[in-house]
C-alpha cells in the first residue's frame, strides 16, 4: 500500500511539473568572458581590426597578471591575425582535402611564431599551477585547452605540422571533454569537442577503425549537435562555432543551409570583410554564378570605400570573381582578374601560385600562349610547390580544360 501511494505521489507530482514552465539551463563561463571590456576587444577582433582588438586584450591581460583565460584572449587574437595577414582564413583553401596533401610553403615570421609559443605555453603553465591546488578547476581546464587549441591551428595551418598539431589537438579536447563531464553547461567547450566528434566522424572506413583501435571515435551527428549548441549558447565561442558549422555545412553541400548561417554572421558583423566574402564563395559553390559575381564586385566595391572594412584582402575576393568568372566561361576577364589578385598588395605566398597558375590556364583555354607561359613562369619565381610543379608540366604541354 505504502509502494503504491509513493508511485501515485511520484506520478502526480510528474504531472505537476510537465504544466511548469521550463527554465533554460544556465551557461557557465568564466565570469571575465562577460565583461564590457571584454566584448568591446571581442567587436574589434570580429571586425577584423586586429591591431585594435591585440591593444585591447593587452590592457585586460595586464590589469588580470597570471589569469590564463585572459592571456588566452591575447593569443587568439596574435593568432588569428598572422593567419589573416597570410591568406590563410581564405576558406576555399580548405574546403577540399589538397590542403592535407600537397606542398604549400609559406614564409613565417620568426618573431610572431615565438610570441604565439611563448604565449600558449605560458597559459598551459598557468593552467597547470591552478590545476595542481585544484585538479578540478573548470577554468584553468578550459584556458588550458584553448591555448592548446590555438598552438594546433598555428602549427597546422602556418608549418603544416599536421602530426605535432594532431597531438595538440587530442590534448585540447582531452581538456575538454573532461570539462564537458564536470560541468556540461559549459557551453564554450563544445567548440573543440564538436570540431574532434566532426573530423572524426567524418574519416573515409579504413581511417576509422584505425582510430577506433586507438580508442578515438566521432560522429559527425554529435559533432554538429554540440557546435549547434554552442552556437545558440554559447558566451565566448558561440561566432567560432558558427564559422565552423557553416564551413563542414560547405564539405557536405548543403550550401543553403551554410548561406543561412554567414548571412546571420553578416548581420551582426557588417564591416567583417571574410564574412562578406564567404557569402560570396558560398553563392559561388552552390551554382549561382551570376549571383556571385555580383557579390564578389559588391565585396570589392565597399573594400574600395574607405573605412567600410577595418581590415580587407581584396586578393581573396579578385580570386573568387575570377573562378566565377572562369566557371561562366569567361576566360579573358577571368584571367585579368586571377592577375588582379596576384599582385594585390596583400596577397599571399600560395594564393599568389594558385592565381598566376590559374590566369595561365585561362590563356591557354582560348589560346594565348605567350601570356600562359608568362603567368607560369611567375609561378615558378616564387619557389617550388605543388602549385610549382603543375606550372612547370604546363610549360611543357599546354593547359587543356576538360
Amino acid at each position: 500500500m505504502r509502494m503504491l501511494i509513493r508511485m501515485i505521489s511520484v506520478g502526480f507530482l510528474l504531472q505537476i511539473s510537465l504544466l511548469l514552465p521550463v527554465r533554460a539551463a544556465e551557461v557557465h563561463t568564466y565570469w571575465l568572458n562577460r565583461s564590457p571590456e571584454v566584448r568591446e576587444a571581442y567587436q574589434h577582433f570580429y571586425d577584423l581590426d586586429y591591431p585594435g582588438a591585440v591593444a585591447r586584450f593587452e590592457r585586460i591581460r595586464l590589469a588580470h597578471p597570471k589569469d590564463p583565460v585572459a592571456d588566452c584572449y591575447l593569443l587568439n587574437a596574435v593568432v588569428f591575425q598572422e593567419l589573416f595577414r597570410q591568406d590563410l582564413l581564405d576558406t576555399t583553401f580548405y574546403a577540399n582535402d589538397g590542403f592535407l596533401t600537397g606542398k604549400h610553403p609559406t614564409p613565417e615570421n620568426n618573431t610572431v611564431r615565438d610570441r604565439i609559443f611563448g604565449l600558449a605555453d605560458g597559459v598551459v603553465g598557468e593552467a597547470n599551477e591552478r590545476l595542481k591546488h585544484n585538479s578540478n578547476d573548470e577554468d584553468a581546464l578550459f584556458a588550458r585547452g584553448w591555448a592548446r587549441s590555438l598552438k594546433a591551428t598555428y602549427i597546422a595551418m602556418v608549418e603544416r605540422g599536421f602530426g605535432t598539431a594532431f597531438h595538440l589537438a587530442l590534448q585540447a579536447h582531452g581538456d575538454h571533454a573532461r570539462l564537458l563531464e564536470m560541468d556540461p553547461q559549459y557551453v564554450d567547450a563544445k567548440l573543440v569537442v564538436g570540431v574532434y566528434q566532426y573530423t572524426i566522424g567524418a574519416l573515409p572506413l579504413g581511417f576509422k577503425i584505425m582510430f577506433g583501435f586507438a580508442g578515438m571515435f566521432g560522429s559527425k551527428n554529435k559533432g554538429l549537435e554540440l557546435l549547434r549548441d554552442d552556437a545558440a549558447r554559447g558566451v565566448l565561442t558561440s561566432t567560432e562555432s558558427r564559422t565552423v558549422i557553416a564551413l563542414f555545412e560547405r564539405r557536405e553541400s548543403k550550401y543553403q543551409d551554410a548561406i543561412k548561417v554567414i548571412r546571420a554572421l553578416k548581420q551582426q558583423y557588417p564591416h567583417d570583410f571574410l564574412f562578406a566574402l564567404e557569402e560570396a564563395n558560398l553563392l559561388k559553390d552552390s551554382g549561382q554564378g551570376p549571383v556571385a559575381i555580383a557579390a564578389y564586385r559588391a565585396v570589392l566595391a565597399d573594400a574600395a570605400r574607405p573605412g567600410f572594412f577595418p581590415a580587407s584582402h581584396d586578393d581573396l575576393a579578385w580570386f573568387g570573381l575570377a573562378d566565377t568568372l572562369r566557371g561562366q566561361t569567361i576566360y579573358p576577364e577571368a584571367a585579368q582578374a586571377f592577375e588582379r589578385a596576384a599582385t594585390a598588395p596583400t596577397v599571399g605566398a600560395e594564393l599568389k601560385r594558385r592565381s598566376y597558375l590559374a590566369a595561365g590556364q585561362c590563356w591557354d583555354t582560348i589560346g594565348h600562349r605567350k601570356e600562359a607561359v608568362a603567368d607560369y613562369n611567375l609561378v615558378l619565381k616564387s619557389g617550388e610547390s605543388t602549385v610549382a610543379d603543375q606550372a612547370r608540366k604546363f610549360l611543357r604541354t599546354p593547359y587543356r580544360s576538360k
